[in-house]
């Protein structure tokens, strides 16, 4: 809670400090961001990645400075919606990035749509986002965006039957549903399945069920906030291993700066997601190195959230260049379609939905040289909303 607080407390002043320096010709871009409560970290994610690239690329975009505007919603959908408010109604921002959860980005929409206001999203994966909101662009990811393909590499690759594990919650509930219908599809049998409650339960009676049923794997989609190692513990303590019962997950289970609380555990995992520190590229070696040498606490890594926040500066600064600093927000969303550019993770696209194109890559958890690693060993090139690769 005390550092939760401290980082609320850093962005206030520095959104005091910029809101105080701002010129009239300053460009204003309002974030929102989760920088105290559950969702802390991403604050903290967030604005390491846009440091970094500020840092290589300057504050100022076709003759005009970036001021960001940094509003903590508390994770809060309500508050979000309050605070996108306030950001064009008092504030006059031009744009507005952020978001770490979907009711907020539905709460947002109903700022954004009448407002005409551009909205760039870091992370909320529910497909129907974008759905009625046209001024709405997502840079992180969908649900089925993942699991989808995922189903199908399973089968591909032996899985004929899997014991499914989602919890009862929106992104839960899809993320099962869209696993199951790909891999079944395929030619898989799902042998089971159970909807652990979004609050954390004690896994142990669910993955007793799993192995009851004898599956080749067991499919796992839960919240990354003390799910994981409370999964990891009852299937360690199962006697279950990766040679008896391969645990396929979606890549919110190995969070890179959950690595700490899972230990060796999540070694042998095989994951699904769109990024990890481990990507293998020049762009990607040279964001890890600076954003390890920016962030404020020793040992953060970066993941996906901070890929995402990294991106959308990226696209940012596109816009603003290609308009001469001077935005017309139907034109910022015309300029986002079809925007496609290298990221760390991979090559990107925004497609004409206003939704991302990425690489989806399968992961095993391995030591590397004493430290765990999402170690990418498969990948699924350019992968729409929808969970198709784009021709």
């Amino acid at each position: 809670m005390r550092i939760a607080t401290t980082i609320a407390a850093l962005s206030l002043a520095a959104t005091l400090a910029a809101s105080g320096a701002a010129r009239a010709d300053d460009l204003k871009i309002g974030f929102l961001g989760s920088y105290s409560g559950g969702a802390a970290a991403f604050g903290q994610e967030t604005d390491t990645a846009i440091k970094v690239w500020m840092q290589q690329h300057g504050d100022t975009v076709a003759g005009r400075k970036i001021v960001l505007l940094r509003r903590d919603t508390q994770g809060q959908a309500n508050i979000a919606r309050q605070e996108a408010a306030e950001l064009v109604s008092r504030d006059k921002v031009e744009m507005i990035a952020g978001i770490a959860l979907t009711p907020e980005a539905f709460a947002v929409a109903t700022v954004s749509t009448p407002a005409h206001m551009p909205v760039l999203i870091v992370n909320a994966a529910t497909k129907a986002i974008l759905d009625h909101a046209r001024y709405l662009a997502r840079f992180g990811f969908t649900t089925g965006q993942e699991v989808a393909p995922f189903g199908v590499w399973a089968f591909k690759h032996g899985y004929k039957k899997v014991y499914a594990i989602f919890t009862d919650y929106g992104p839960g509930l899809e993320a099962g549903r869209v696993f199951k219908k790909t891999f079944t599809e395929a030619g898989g049998e799902i042998v089971g399945e159970v909807k652990p409650p979004f609050t954390t339960p004690d896994y142990s009676p669910y993955v007793q069920r799993a192995k009851d049923a004898h599956p080749q794997a067991i499919f796992i989609f839960a919240p990354a906030a003390g799910h994981p190692e409370a999964f990891l513990k009852a299937y360690t303590d199962s006697g279950l291993t990766e040679n008896t019962v391969q645990v396929l997950a979606t890549g919110d289970l190995t969070d890179e700066n959950q690595f700490a609380q899972l230990g060796d555990a999540s070694i042998g995992m095989i994951t699904v997601f769109n990024y990890a520190d481990d990507h293998d590229s020049k762009l990607n070696h040279e964001f890890v190195k600076a954003f390890l040498a920016a962030a404020p606490t020793p040992g953060m890594r970066p993941e996906f959230t901070a890929v995402s926040a990294y991106d959308v500066m990226h696209a940012i600064y596109n816009v603003v260049e290609a308009q001469h600093g001077k935005l017309d927000p139907d034109k910022t969303m015309a300029l986002l379609k079809g925007m496609k550019f290298e990221s760390p993770r991979g090559p990107i696209m925004i497609d004409q939905g206003r939704d991302i194109v990425q690489n989806i890559y399968i992961r095993k958890v391995e030591k590397v040289n004493g430290k765990l690693e999402n170690v990418e060993f498969d990948a699924i090139p350019m992968v729409n909303d929808l969970g198709e690769p784009v021709k």
